[in-house]
């Protein structure tokens, strides 16, 4: 009987002490998107992709400009003369192949290495909030099916501020700036 007393009593506890406990919420890709150091990461980045696309370009006009010459004098050209184009072209296309898929990984990896700190930043941002306020656990929002934000306090805010954020900047105007320099640099 005593055990069951012990057992219920620790259960109630337990509980009663779970209770007690703070739970808090933050939306950490926004955090990292609208970070000042992520705009400059991303101009980084733009930079080294116009960068990769004028050298990609300028690979292919050369490909093009000697595949056309290639067309219009083949026929007037030795055996010799046109194997040692047709050797050329395929080379070119090789190196345009091979700087495409190198390039492409280059620019994942510089990606990854400029949003590193970045990351670190936010996260070390919400673990001190999170120990400054005494919650046991923070959830992040994008990828948490529910919250109820009556039993969590939105961290964001305070993170946003933390991490000089300012308090105008939303997601949607950032995707607006974003699509608006797209489109300028498609003209």
């Amino acid at each position: 009987m005593k055990k069951v007393l012990l057992i219920a009593a620790m259960a109630f506890v337990s509980v009663a002490g779970f209770a007690q406990q703070k739970f808090a919420h933050v939306n950490f890709s926004e955090l990292v998107q609208l970070c000042p150091e992520a705009d400059q990461a991303r101009a980084t980045m733009t930079a080294s992709n116009n960068e990769a696309q004028e050298t990609y370009q300028a690979m292919v006009e050369e490909f093009n400009t000697k595949y056309s010459q290639y067309q219009q004098k083949a026929s007037t050209w030795t055996q010799s003369i046109r194997e040692s184009k047709e050797k050329e072209l395929t080379e070119i296309q090789q190196r345009i192949q091979e700087f495409g898929q190198s390039v492409q990984a280059e620019l994942q990896q510089q990606e990854q290495q400029l949003m590193a700190p970045i990351y670190e930043k936010a996260n070390k941002t919400v673990q001190d909030l999170a120990k400054e306020g005494g919650y046991i656990f923070v959830f992040d929002i994008s990828t948490a099916l529910y919250v109820d934000p009556a039993q969590s306090t939105d961290l964001t805010p305070a993170a946003r501020k933390a991490l000089n954020i300012a308090a105008d900047r939303t997601l949607e105007a950032l995707q607006a700036e974003l699509q608006a320099q797209a489109q300028a640099a498609q003209q």
